[in-house]
């Protein structure tokens, strides 16, 4: 009986699963409209209809072969984005209940006066505070006060929350006093989810520990009545594995700990997709990578340098600080489902308000009339204007010519230039982004290779390209389930952190020694929990390093030779290196800190393999379906244009553009003047003037 691996991506839109048989190595794949009212509703859908289309004969347990289970999720995100959390309350040191509204007092926009700080999750009412002071060195200065501090869990027993964070100033320091409150929490709110600062972040600067812990407690209930749901419903198709579910930086924990800990799920769908890319990027050649993945309510791209994406401390995810390891991906609102509209100043504009999956596009004969980047792509017949998902979901170009007709009228355009317009208008949106991660870190753009996936991103993947000076896409064979697919190229994974303030110095050289050594045994705790044999453990270790007086970090790599004094000496070179490819200078001779000691572990386990495919010749002719008028902005009229089944390319094929690539999962957009081979992998590399 064949054992199958399993990779599920519960996105906005659709639900994305990747199927691995291990002993024939083949990969499988199957997408579902997504449920946003019970995502498990969904998954368990796409779960049961990919298992009863490749193991027909397992008809009350189709999912009894399934030997591996990961599951990437928006829920968390979801929930923070529409502020659908749990009424939460707040316990922290006596004179700091107001440092969750005050922040940092920037303004989101330096030149907006006007702009809106994110919604306080906490409300001053429930927030409380309890007489305690840790010094910065460690030593108690005021004992907890017990006796208040089981008055305040009454008071927030009373009030009728279902989670409480709790965060004192120096508690990632000296926690004894953060163990007992939340001790105390659990005597007098058993039913209440917990969480405390030591355990979330327990790293320095209090306002971005403190709204941490806070969206942790936030998210809890959440993301537990989700795993609840989720499980039965597994159980129910027979299958026993142990779900995993993706962390923000790109390994996967157990259901358990992610329903713990749900902050670090944040970015957990879109990180499956960069670990997929550095897989599918290191077999086909390409280390120097910009991955561009667009679904169907936004877009994430993060930059892959030597095959690795950096892994950020610290982030901003939707307004709030969240002080977590997470790949570092930028994220904006524009996805197939993003609608365009016209501004108060006539202007045409796209996002970041999306139709998402429930109604959908104007296409999608939903109920909705606003029209969105789908309707223009199904207009311009890049699309097809018939069905998507090889046939299983029918949708209408009249209606989608209808949605965009009302804005067409309005700007005095024709239909077809209307719709060019909307995606001339989101690849700006897009091309911004990728600015973000590359020019403005210090990366030039032309140096690395675009890597589309996502439902959308190869539709979308050409033009940006060239908008970018960019001159090589590469589209995975299986671009619209990649995120699903990642899930089965990655590690189980965890971070540990600590904060000691050390110049990087040899005077430090034992302090630094010591921090590492109580990480590692946290991290071999770790392992002896996830059953993670000592072959099967990697351990790597970075700092999170600065000049002194400097307010912000860069990480620098460890050597992996024992903590001596050529370590310290070693250290400061590297954060040099670091901090002129990032800023353009080093202050060579400036007194360098070491701030954060993280170490990262991971436990090995098998992985989808992708096998090679031997050479089959240039003649892509035989791929050829259907020729069908298609809009190209580089003729401003509809031009007869072939239409490439995916699945019929083999490697070594060859042709140009203009062409349309169709599959289940994706559509391709290659336009005139770019060429476009197939690799031993069956990856699509689009060769592009600039």
């Amino acid at each position: 009986m064949s054992r199958w691996r399993v990779g599920v991506d519960s996105g906005g839109t659709f639900t994305d699963i990747c199927l691995f048989d291990e002993q024939a190595g083949r990969v499988e794949t199957w997408k579902v409209p997504s449920t946003p009212d019970d995502p498990s509703r969904g998954i368990a859908q796409g779960v049961e209809e990919g298992m009863r289309r490749v193991v027909p004969e397992a008809k009350d347990h189709p999912a009894a072969s399934i030997v591996y289970f990961g599951h990437g999720t928006t829920v968390a995100t979801n929930a923070l984005i529409q502020h659908r959390g749990v009424k939460t309350g707040l316990i922290t040191t006596d004179g700091f209940r107001d440092l969750l509204e005050i922040g940092r007092q920037k303004r989101p926009d330096l030149y907006d006066i006007q702009a809106d700080k994110p919604k306080t999750l906490v409300p001053r009412d429930l927030r409380l505070e309890v007489p305690e002071r840790v010094r910065h060195t460690g030593e108690i200065d005021t004992p907890l006060d017990e006796d208040k501090m089981r008055a305040a869990a009454r008071a927030l027993k009373a009030a009728g929350v279902q989670a409480v964070a709790v965060s004192f100033l120096y508690g990632f320091i000296r926690p004894d006093h953060e163990k007992r409150a939340v001790a105390i929490l659990r005597e007098e709110l058993p039913d209440v989810f917990i969480s405390a600062g030591h355990e979330i972040a327990p790293e320095f600067r209090e306002f971005e520990r403190l709204s941490t812990v806070v969206l942790n407690a936030y998210l809890g209930p959440v993301m537990g009545r989700y795993i609840r749901r989720l499980s039965p419903r597994l159980e129910a198709l027979g299958m026993t594995a142990t779900p995993h579910l993706t962390q923000s930086n790109g390994g996967v924990i157990g259901f358990p700990t992610a329903a713990d800990m749900p902050v670090r799920t944040v970015l957990s769908g879109p990180s499956t997709g960069v670990v997929g890319a550095q897989a599918i990027g290191a077999l086909a050649g390409f280390a120097d990578l910009i991955t561009f993945d667009m679904g169907g309510t936004s877009t994430d791209v993060a930059l892959l340098q030597d095959g690795r994406c950096r892994l950020a401390a610290e982030a901003i995810v939707h307004g709030y600080p969240i002080k977590a390891p997470m790949l570092d991906i930028h994220t904006v609102g524009a996805g197939g489902g993003s609608i365009a509209y016209i501004d108060s100043g006539g202007l045409l504009k796209v996002g970041p308000r999306s139709c998402g999956a429930d109604p959908g596009p104007a296409c999608y004969d939903r109920g909705n009339q606003e029209p969105a980047v789908t309707d223009a792509n199904v207009v311009l017949q890049t699309l097809n204007p018939e069905h998507l998902l090889g046939g299983r979901m029918k949708i209408r170009r009249d209606l989608a010519e209808r949605a965009i007709g009302r804005l067409a009228e309005r700007l005095g355009l024709s239909i077809p230039e209307t719709a060019q317009g909307i995606l001339s208008v989101v690849t700006a949106n897009m091309a911004r982004a990728i600015r973000v991660i590359s020019v403005q870190r210090g990366h030039d753009p032309r140096d690395y290779t675009l890597m589309a996936f996502g439902g959308a991103g190869p539709l979308h993947a050409a033009r940006l390209a060239r908008e970018l000076d960019m001159g090589r896409v590469l589209v995975p064979a299986n671009p619209g389930i990649l995120c699903a697919m990642g899930l089965l190229l990655t590690d189980l994974r965890a971070d540990f952190g600590l904060t000691r303030l050390l110049p990087a110095t040899e005077a430090s050289t034992a302090d630094v020694a010591q921090a590492f050594a109580g990480l590692s045994e946290r991290a071999e705790r770790w392992f002896e929990h996830e059953a993670i044999a000592p072959a099967q453990r990697r351990l790597a270790r970075t700092v999170d390093m600065r000049y002194h007086g400097q307010n912000y970090e860069l990480s620098v790599a460890v050597p992996e030779a024992p903590i001596a004094p050529a370590t310290l000496q070693a250290l400061a070179a590297g954060f040099g290196e670091a901090h002129r490819q990032r800023y353009g200078f080093a202050a060579d001779g400036d007194p360098v800190q070491l701030v954060t000691l993280r170490v990262e572990a991971t436990g090995i386990v098998r992985k989808a393999e992708l096998l090679a495919n031997p050479d089959a010749g240039p003649d892509a002719s035989g791929a050829i379906v259907e020729h069908r008028p298609v809009w190209l902005a580089e003729s401003r009229d509809f031009v007869p244009t072939p239409i490439y089944a995916r699945d019929r390319l083999r490697p070594g094929n060859r042709f140009t553009g203009p062409a349309i690539v169709e599959q289940m999962d994706a559509t391709t957009l290659v336009p005139p003047g770019t060429a476009a081979r197939v690799d031993a992998y069956l990856n699509l590399i689009l060769e592009t003037a600039t």
